[in-house]
């Protein structure tokens, strides 16, 4: 593990593991690389898996002086790209995250090879939008009474209770100003007209009972990107990729492998 220093002096943390054609990870909101502990060793086995904390969480400096974007989030990662001198990788982006990919492979076609986009959204108007019961929670994950409902949005209660560690994993890291930071920056995402440019290869992957991020906006997104591929996990929540781990990892895995840098 180490950091880059960003062209505005911010320290962003990242590490690497495994080797193959890269693959870079976008963490949720507020959330840091530690949500990808189990995905990502099963990735490393065939990827150079790079994966990055936001500023603001995690590793990362958490500058608070000013409002946070997605361009801006986008805009570290190259920097870490390039200090790992690596031209072009395949992206993989989960919940907030996958809208920061989404911006990515639609301003910068020639850094991203495949693109999968994990349990998002394409923001803005057009965004099926999420009870407000969720919204409540996510705004309160940091209190005692928000943790507690973060969980069973993520997973099925029996799987939340069966793995505590786990859940410890999706609450958000960070001081509460850069969480509030990470909200707004997503809440201000509107990839609509950004999403007929992607020219990624592109996998569109939800669980079917997600209420934090509605299974509708799966369908929009692969509407809307050319030639995406849809996966609809039954019976899984906003947190797919632990819950279904086996076979949406290796969904992934075989995507990739279709489309080789």
């Amino acid at each position: 593990m180490s950091h880059v220093t960003v062209s505005d002096g911010t320290r962003i943390w990242y590490d690497v593991l495994g080797e193959g054609d890269p693959l870079l990870l976008f963490n949720g909101q507020a959330l840091d690389h530690e949500m990808w502990d189990g995905p990502h060793a099963a990735l490393a086995e065939r990827h150079r898996v790079v994966r990055t904390d936001f500023r603001g969480t995690g590793g990362s400096d958490a500058p608070l002086d000013s409002p946070y974007s997605l361009d801006l989030f986008v805009r570290d990662a190259l920097e870490v790209l390039d200090a790992l001198d690596i031209g072009r990788a395949h992206v993989y982006g989960f919940s907030m995250g996958g809208k920061v990919a989404q911006r990515m492979a639609a301003a910068h076609p020639e850094r991203v090879g495949a693109l999968v986009l994990g349990a998002t959204a394409p923001g803005g108007p057009n965004e099926v939008e999420r009870p407000r019961e969720s919204t409540l929670a996510l705004r309160q994950a940091s209190t005692a009474a928000g943790a507690r409902k973060i969980g069973p949005l993520f997973y099925t209660p029996q799987w939340a209770d069966a793995h505590p560690d786990t859940v410890a994993r999706i609450l958000p890291r960070g001081p509460l100003r850069a969480q509030r930071l990470h909200f707004g920056a997503s809440s201000e995402h509107d990839g609509w007209d950004l999403l007929p440019d992607v020219q990624a290869p592109t996998l569109v992957v939800h669980g079917e009972d997600d209420e934090l991020t509605p299974v509708g906006n799966a369908v929009l997104l692969a509407e809307r990107v050319p030639d995406a591929r849809l996966l609809v996990l039954p019976g899984l929540r906003h947190g797919y990729l632990h819950e279904g781990g086996p076979k949406a990892t290796r969904e992934v895995l075989d995507f990739l492998a279709a489309h080789p840098l």
